[in-house]
């Protein structure tokens, strides 16, 4: 086959974040688009000749054709071989699992996480490192600045692979091999777990639905948790991935899972309740009547991870991003480990994995994960609370009640502003920042500001400083509010603001977050003018 060699120019905006490149998917179709981001993936992480890759995706729209450019182009640039999930399809946990059992040297995964999928909507690409992990930022920076000067990339002139058959076949003597996209995963997942008392659970009548989102957890979710764990059929709903999710928007929240939360919240509901999203490592759990906040489950977790085999011997420490809520520290202060606060980003916590300074790990964007893998894991984190609520006996509220009256509640909620104006988002950013040093002792209602700072984050493991992380208000009363500029969206900027409040009074622990939290909200729009500077009188999500 010949080698074609392309002339090419940069192109802007191909700037990586803390998921790789994510743009509109008529971006990414664009002439050149993509093959400029893939050649300079190759050349930031010094080529790829005679190197392994694993490749797949979440199955949204333009991921099979995105796939056989990839693999034209990693063959045209003397790779030996791509290992890919059947049909283009591997969820991101499962990526990660293949780059570190198989010991490639990384992988390309396509996807946009939770955001939509569909012609009109997002796609995504990111490079993963040999330990399973998102690429760090010494070599994101490196892709990028190969995306300013890149003037060549290569391909072949070779027709499609079947990405349907199992099996090996060649181009331009790489070798491609597909796979079963969801075996190696599931085993992984028998390792870790009590399956057999999992199964105990569903054979004494336990009822749960696991919402799939139309995304990739839908064949991942079927195989474990009917096949293998015994859950009745239909417990998976939503289990086919389509490339644009159904229509609907792939994030496990209340909102955009309202189908799950309406039967949760109804007559004669499951037991137990989950979702996953577009590329299967967020998750959202929620018992029969009672939601449960992505700070709060990780906190949980933590407190009852012994519970499963593989954590039986304890956690070596935990880790959240500085915007999760404070719940797990307390955890990890009662059991006497290392708590660490890292900026958000899942990148952050695989040093910490790497150097087993840490076994838990999440952040309050519905992400959960431990040292199996080097990305945060959806069904992982719903597998783990199965298998303690199978050892315990508990209910989900009984649980969560348990722990409160343990460890105090953290009332916890985040409030989105989506797709604001970028001038608006970074002029309310700036006007916070200018306060700094006038905020603490300013009284805000009730409440009065003890510290206002942006974070900075110094890596314990290889040194590194992480600066502009967001930006923190604390109250005497223990409340903060945090602010960041979310990078996952494709248009404006996000405008997340994290509302927390703790308390430890007994009939005080059962009260609706939103009320609890009601002086923290309301100083937060007085601090920042939410409202002024975006023109909302209230936030598009609340989670």
């Amino acid at each position: 086959m010949t080698v074609l060699t392309i002339s090419t120019q940069p192109i802007e905006g191909q700037k990586p974040g803390t998921s790789g490149l994510r743009k509109k998917t008529r971006v990414f179709m664009e002439p050149g688009f993509l093959e400029n981001y893939v050649q300079s993936i190759f050349d930031g992480i010094g080529g790829v000749k005679g190197k392994t890759l694993i490749v797949g995706g979440d199955g949204r729209y333009f991921n099979d054709t995105a796939i056989q450019v990839i693999l034209r182009m990693a063959a045209a640039n003397g790779a030996a071989k791509c290992t890919v999930g059947r049909g283009g399809i591997l969820s991101t946990p499962a990526a990660s699992n293949l780059i570190r059992k198989l010991k490639t040297d990384g992988g390309l995964i396509l996807s946009a996480s939770h955001n939509p999928g569909g012609i009109d909507e997002d796609f995504g690409l990111k490079y993963n490192g040999p330990n399973g992990g998102p690429a760090n930022e010494g070599v994101t920076d490196k892709i990028y600045a190969r995306t300013t000067d890149i003037d060549t990339y290569y391909s072949v002139d070779a027709g499609d692979i079947d990405l349907g058959t199992l099996g090996t076949t060649e181009i331009a003597g790489m070798t491609v091999e597909i796979i079963d996209p969801v075996s190696d995963y599931a085993a992984l997942m028998n390792q870790i777990f009590d399956f057999d008392a999992i199964a105990g659970l569903f054979k004494s009548g336990f009822t749960m639905k696991f919402d799939a989102m139309h995304a990739v957890t839908g064949p991942y979710a079927v195989e474990i948790l009917e096949n293998q764990l015994g859950a009745p059929k239909g417990t998976v709903m939503n289990a086919t991935p389509l490339p644009d999710f159904g229509g609907g928007h792939p994030d496990p929240n209340p909102i955009w899972a309202h189908e799950l939360m309406d039967i949760m919240t109804g007559e004669n509901a499951p037991d137990f309740g989950a979702a996953s999203d577009g590329d299967g490592d967020r998750n959202m759990i929620v018992g029969r009547g009672q939601y449960v906040t992505p700070s709060d489950s990780l906190a949980v977790l933590a407190a009852n991870a012994h519970l499963a085999p593989a954590y039986a011997g304890g956690l070596a420490g935990v880790a959240r991003s500085m915007p999760t809520s404070a719940a797990v520290d307390r955890v990890a202060a009662a059991k006497g480990i290392d708590a660490f606060e890292t900026p958000t980003g899942w990148k952050f916590f695989g040093n910490l994995l790497d150097a087993g300074r840490a076994t838990l790990c999440g952040e309050e964007s519905a992400g959960t994960g431990s040292n199996h893998v080097r990305e945060k894991d959806g069904l992982w984190a719903v597998l783990l609370w199965l298998n303690i609520l199978a050892v315990t006996g508990k209910s989900v509220a009984d649980l969560m009640s348990d722990h409160w009256a343990e460890y105090g509640r953290n009332y916890y909620s985040r409030h989105d502003y989506e797709a604001v104006e970028t001038d608006r988002a970074n002029a309310l950013m700036d006007g916070l920042r200018s306060q700094f040093a006038s905020l603490p002792g300013q009284s805000v209602g009730p409440l009065t500001v003890s510290t206002a700072d942006e974070f900075a984050y110094d890596d314990p493991v290889d040194g590194s400083h992480s600066a502009g992380q967001g930006i923190r208000i604390g109250f005497t009363s223990g409340g903060r509010v945090v602010f960041r500029l979310s990078g996952t969206g494709t248009q404006g900027a996000t405008i997340r603001v994290y509302l927390e409040s703790y308390e430890t009074d007994p009939s005080a622990l059962h009260n609706d977050a939103q009320a609890a939290l009601s002086d923290i909200i309301a100083a937060a729009d007085a601090i920042a003018g939410i409202t002024t500077h975006t023109g909302r009188d209230a936030p598009d999500v609340i989670t």
